[in-house]
C-alpha cells in the first residue's frame, strides 16, 4: 500500500472511533475502584488517567490539565480535601471541577466537601448510571464555561481594537483643531511637534526624580505627550487682529490674549463631560488653563504658585518657551540655543519649576537636537 493509500485508511479508521469527550482523572488508593472507574468513563467515551495518590495527581494535572477530577477523600498522604484545596489555591488548576468520590457520608463530611471546592458528591457504593450523569453533566458545563471564556477574550479583543480606533480618530481630531490654532500664528509650521517631543524628555527626566517617580510613569508620560498639542488650542477665539499683531500689544489687547488659557480649557472640559474617565483629556484641561501660570505666582490666569500648579503645565511651560525662543516670529528674531537656555535657568524659581529646569539642563544637549531635526525650511533658525 503506497502513502496515500495508508493516509486514506487511517483517515477512515479514525472516523470509525467513537470521538473523545473529553479527559477525567480519577484519584483513589483502592485499584478496584481505579479499573472499575477507568471501564465504565473509557464505555462512555472518555479519556481516563487514573492515580492512586493525591501528589501524583496534582503533578500530572499541572502537566497537562484534565477537563474533570474524580476524588476519593480517604487516602494515604494526603487526603481528598488536600488535593482538593491545592487545586483550588492554584491560578492554574483552580477552574477544574472536582466531585468528590466517597463512603464517608455523613453531613459534615459533604459540607467539607464543598467548602474544599468540590463541584459535587457520590456516595460509595454508587451506581455507575449516576457517576455517568454527573460526569457527562459537569464535563459539559465546563466545556460551556470555556467557550464562554474564550467568546468573552475574543469580544474583548474586538471592543479594544473598536475602542482603540475611536480613542485614535478623536486623538487625531483633537490634534488637528490644535494645529489649526497653531497655524494661525507659528511660522515654523512644527511647533506642535516639537513641544511634544520636548515635553517628552523632560517628563522622562522628571520620572527619574524620587519627588515624581510614583506620579510620572510611562502611562502619565504618554499623555503628556499627547495633550500637549493641546495647550493653546483657545487661540482660535483670539481675533486676528491681536493674534497676529506684528508689535507689541496694548494692556487691552493683552488681557484679551490671555483669556485663551481659560477659553481653551473649557472648550475641553465640554470634551471631558462626554468621556469623563479620559485621562488624557483631563491633562490637556490642566495644560490649556494653567500652562502660562509662574512658579512665584505671578503668571496668568489663576495666580497659581509653587507646586499648586498642575505637573504637566510647569513641563510645558519650559518646552513651549524653548520653542518659542528658538523661533523666529515676525516681531523678533530666532534666539540661538546656548542664549535660549541660558535665559530659561536664569528664570529658574520664578517663572519655572526648579526641578524641571533641572531636568532641562541635564538635557540641553538633546534638547538642541530635536529642534535641528523638526526645524523646517520656513524657519532654520541660528545654528548654534
Amino acid at each position: 500500500m503506497n502513502a496515500s493509500m495508508e493516509a486514506i485508511g487511517s483517515g477512515l479508521a479514525t472516523l470509525g472511533q467513537p470521538a473523545i469527550r473529553g479527559t477525567v482523572m480519577v484519584v483513589d488508593d483502592n485499584p478496584a475502584n481505579l479499573k472499575l472507574m477507568e471501564g465504565m468513563l473509557r464505555s462512555g467515551g472518555y479519556e481516563v488517567r487514573s492515580f492512586p495518590r493525591g501528589r501524583m495527581a496534582l503533578a500530572a494535572a499541572s502537566e497537562k490539565a484534565p477537563d474533570l477530577i474524580l476524588l476519593d477523600i480517604d487516602m494515604p498522604e494526603m487526603t481528598g480535601y488536600e488535593v482538593c484545596e491545592r487545586l483550588k489555591s492554584s491560578a492554574q488548576l483552580s477552574e477544574i471541577p472536582v466531585i468528590f468520590l466517597s463512603a464517608m457520608n455523613a453531613p459534615e463530611d459533604r459540607l467539607r466537601c464543598f467548602r474544599a471546592g468540590g463541584v459535587d458528591y457520590v456516595s460509595k457504593p454508587f451506581q455507575f448510571e449516576e457517576v455517568q450523569a454527573r460526569v457527562d453533566a459537569h464535563v459539559r458545563l465546563r466545556r460551556l464555561q470555556q467557550e464562554i471564556e474564550t467568546d468573552n477574550c475574543r469580544l474583548q479583543e474586538l471592543v479594544e481594537t473598536q475602542v482603540k480606533k475611536i480613542a485614535d480618530a478623536q486623538m487625531e481630531t483633537l490634534f488637528a483643531i490644535a494645529r489649526l490654532a497653531e497655524a494661525r500664528d507659528d511660522e515654523t509650521g512644527r511647533h506642535v511637534e516639537r513641544v511634544q517631543a520636548f515635553c517628552r524628555l523632560l517628563a522622562v527626566g522628571l520620572s527619574e526624580d524620587p519627588k515624581y517617580k510614583t506620579t510620572v510613569g510611562s502611562a502619565w508620560i504618554s499623555n503628556i505627550f499627547h495633550a500637549s498639542p493641546l495647550h493653546d488650542i483657545g487661540k482660535v477665539a483670539i481675533p486676528d487682529r491681536i493674534l497676529l499683531k506684528p508689535g507689541p500689544l496694548t494692556p487691552e489687547e493683552f488681557a484679551v490674549m490671555k483669556t485663551h488659557a481659560v477659553l481653551g480649557s473649557q472648550t475641553l472640559k465640554t470634551v471631558h463631560e462626554s468621556y469623563p474617565d479620559n485621562d488624557f483629556i483631563e491633562m490637556g484641561i490642566k495644560i490649556a488653563r494653567s500652562h502660562h501660570e509662574w512658579w512665584d505666582g505671578t503668571g496668568y490666569p489663576d495666580g497659581l504658585a509653587g507646586d499648586a500648579i498642575p505637573l504637566c503645565a510647569r513641563i510645558l511651560a519650559v518646552a513651549d518657551c524653548y520653542d518659542a525662543l528658538r523661533s523666529r516670529r515676525s516681531y523678533k528674531p530666532a534666539i540661538p540655543h546656548d542664549e535660549t537656555c541660558a535665559l530659561i535657568l536664569r528664570d529658574s524659581g520664578k517663572h519655572f519649576d526648579p526641578a524641571v529646569t533641572a531636568v532641562f539642563s541635564e538635557f540641553g544637549d538633546t534638547f538642541r537636537d530635536v529642534w535641528k531635526q523638526l526645524e523646517t525650511v520656513a524657519d532654520p533658525g541660528p545654528e548654534a
